[in-house]
């Protein structure tokens, strides 16, 4: 994707919008008015302020008419959030990592309606890093150990390393105890997650997920879980766990959906992802990184599972 002509705003990327297909005659105001129409007054006074532009950083003006599949780029005008209460701490820093220990209900970057509310935005403002990305993603609801890249030249050594699976990740879940398995035991299975629909899926073929799952504490009807992902796919974890009959503490996806406030913080998913280790890619050094945080038990122990 060619790099947009705008620069970061307060931690943001401008957001790129493509013209249609086929030309209309239609102007970028009228495209995006029609578009957006709940957003019809303020694009038409972006518009008259210079604040979009094309591809090769010219202004849109209200006469500009839209060329089919062109690119404008403009900056959104970022929801108005509530702050996560819990912080987001810095475990390493260096030239080419950023390296933090996500709370749970931050997103890692700015999606819906977490825009300010995302680790990545957070931290581009906090330190002032306009080339800062994720080298990997956390849910939402899961906190833990989270990597950035700091400059944009490191990025891709150390994406491929997340995406070529050659990290050794360690996570810790709080779950029911199931009497009836014996653990340390690997769980094998196809996991399927469609694009629009909330919960992944478990559906018959070739596995494609594979995670390691051992118990290592107890805490009343509770278990204390390490778990080693030896895959990535989506929940990976959540249904993984939730197809033994132990689903996590505090999910609302699994085994069935249910509705949470975006504000309410009194049941957290108790996942946590507790440290990272790899080769360096530029450096060669081992790596390893680990949260200081702790998983809660829950208040109220559950009926035997």
């Amino acid at each position: 994707m060619p790099a947009a002509p705008l620069p970061l705003r307060d931690g943001l990327d401008p957001t790129r919008v493509r013209m249609p297909e086929i030309a209309t005659g239609a102007t970028v105001l009228e495209y995006l008015c029609a578009r957006f129409p709940q957003d019809a007054a303020r694009l038409t006074e972006k518009v008259a302020g210079g604040e979009i532009v094309d591809a090769a950083g010219v202004h849109i003006d209200s006469a500009t008419v839209a060329r089919p599949r062109a690119d404008i780029y403009l900056y959104r005008d970022p929801p108005v959030e509530p702050t996560v209460p819990f912080s987001l701490d810095v475990l390493h820093r260096d030239e080419n990592l950023l390296v933090v220990d996500k709370p749970h209900f931050l997103a890692t970057t700015p999606r819906g309606a977490y825009v300010a509310r995302s680790a990545l935005v957070l931290l581009r403002r906090r330190f002032d890093l306009p080339e800062l990305s994720p080298a990997h993603r956390l849910d939402r609801l899961t906190a833990g150990v989270l990597v950035f890249t700091v400059r944009q030249q490191a990025r891709r050594p150390y994406q491929e390393l997340f995406a070529q699976r050659t990290i050794t990740k360690q996570y810790e879940a709080i779950a029911p105890l199931a009497h009836e398995l014996r653990f340390p035991l690997t769980v094998r299975s196809r996991i399927v997650k469609e694009r629009g629909v909330l919960q992944a899926v478990e559906v018959p073929g070739e596995p494609n997920a594979e995670t390691l799952v051992d118990l290592i504490d107890t805490v009343g009807s509770y278990g204390l879980y390490r778990l080693h992902p030896r895959t990535g796919k989506t929940h990976q974890l959540r249904v993984h766990l939730c197809s033994l009959g132990i689903p996590i503490v505090g999910d609302n996806f699994y085994p069935s959906f249910r509705e949470v406030a975006g504000d309410d913080y009194s049941d957290p998913l108790r996942l946590l992802a507790r440290s990272i280790e790899f080769v360096d890619p530029l450096t060669g050094l081992i790596r390893r990184f680990e949260s200081n945080r702790s998983l809660d038990p829950p208040a109220a122990q559950p009926s035997s599972p």
